[in-house]
Formats: structure tokens, sequence, C-alpha cells
């Protein structure tokens, strides 16, 4: 039976989680900037779809797989860093398009909204790949939501319900708070000049980068 209370609890749990600003914020924050808003919410539905395993996991109290996952820290920080660090340069070297779509349908028929589509379909799967590999592979989040188990995990005897429940609660505070980011993002995205972008897609970089070589210098 659905539980308003243990919803709202995990859904707390699932903002939580999400809200502090950290690599997976900068990659959303620049996706949607470089990308537009359909790439953006691609990395928020990988990270939220992340968060809802771990809250899944929580909910059905197997403690054991969080000990596993937590005695592999130092290899998930690794692959966890150089992913970032991967991410951090490509997005460096990568060229910011002069008016990336943003204005181009009005100057040349909607070609430009056309081509914000076209790699909407492919970049937007590969981003929610991406996001959601990041997030399942974050030390951070595992030992969070180890934290928390004790909250979402259900006093009672176990039912799908509950399951249910606390993954539904924990997407949607999550997703609640990307929804956010992207629109307040996208939004500013049309008063920002182009070479205002680039400096943001250069500091992006740079976070995405330092955030990696932290990661890495964790598991040594």
């Amino acid at each position: 039976m659905f539980s308003p209370g243990l919803f709202l609890t995990a859904a707390g749990v699932g903002l939580a989680v999400a809200a502090p600003v950290g690599p997976m914020g900068m990659l959303c924050i620049r996706r949607t900037l470089t990308d537009g808003p359909r790439a953006g919410l691609a990395i928020g539905f990988g990270i939220a779809g992340g968060d809802a395993f771990y809250g899944l996991i929580a909910a059905l109290g197997l403690v054991s797989v969080s000990q596993f996952m937590l005695a592999y820290d130092k290899p998930l920080h690794i692959v966890a860093g150089l992913f970032l660090l991967y991410l951090g340069i490509r997005t460096m070297l990568q060229k910011v398009p002069a008016d990336n779509g943003i204005n181009s349908g009005n100057n040349n028929g909607g070609n430009g909204e056309g081509r914000l589509a076209s790699i909407g379909h492919a970049g937007a799967l590969k981003a929610f790949a991406s996001a959601l590999l990041l997030t399942l592979t974050n030390p951070q989040t595992i030992i969070m939501f180890a934290a928390l188990f004790t909250t979402l995990a259900p006093r009672g005897p176990f039912s799908s319900s509950v399951a249910f429940t606390t993954v539904l609660g924990v997407f949607c505070g999550s997703i609640a708070w990307w929804c956010f980011l992207v629109t307040a993002v996208s939004l500013a995205r049309h008063a920002i000049g182009h070479k205002l972008r680039v400096v943001i897609d250069r500091i992006a970089g740079f976070a995405l980068a330092a955030f990696g070589v932290a990661e890495v210098r964790r598991a040594i």
C-alpha cells in the first residue's frame, strides 16, 4: 500500500543527495549551456536513475550489497576519477559553436532548432548513459545512501509497495532538483553571449578535471 510518509522521506533523501554542487552538477550545467535543455535533462534522468537504484537497495535492505561496493571503494574512485578527468579535458579542448543553435532558427528558417534536435536523440542517450554510469560508480553516492539506510530501510516486513514507494520517492526528489537546475540554466542560456559561454565551458572543464584528479588521489 502506498505510504505518503515514506514517499516524502524518500523524496527528501533524493533531493538531499542531488542538490549539493559537485561534478555531476557541473556536467549538467555545462551540457545544458552547450547542447540545450534536452541534454541537461538526459544528464539529470541518468543521475536520478542511479539514485533510485541505490534507493531500491536501501528499501530491500541489501546491506551486503552496500558492503561489497564499499569494499571496492578505491577502484570505484579510480574509475569515476579517470572518467571525470577525460570529460574535463575533452570539455576544455572542445570548441563552442558560435551561436549553438540558440538564435540561428530566426536567421535561417529554423535550421538552428533542427540542428539542436538532431543532436538531441543520439546525444541525449549518450548523456543519459554516461550520467547513469558515473552515478553508479560514484563512491560519495554509495556512502551517502549507506548512511541513509537507517532512514529508508523498512521497519516492518518487506513488501513490493515499500520498494516501489521508496524508489519512486528518491527518483522524484532527485529529478525535481535536476529539472529546476536545467530550467534555471536554460533561461540564463539565452542571455549569455558566445564569449561568456566559452569561459563557462572552460571553467566547467577545469572543474570536472579537478574533480577527477581528486577522485584518483583518494584511491592512492
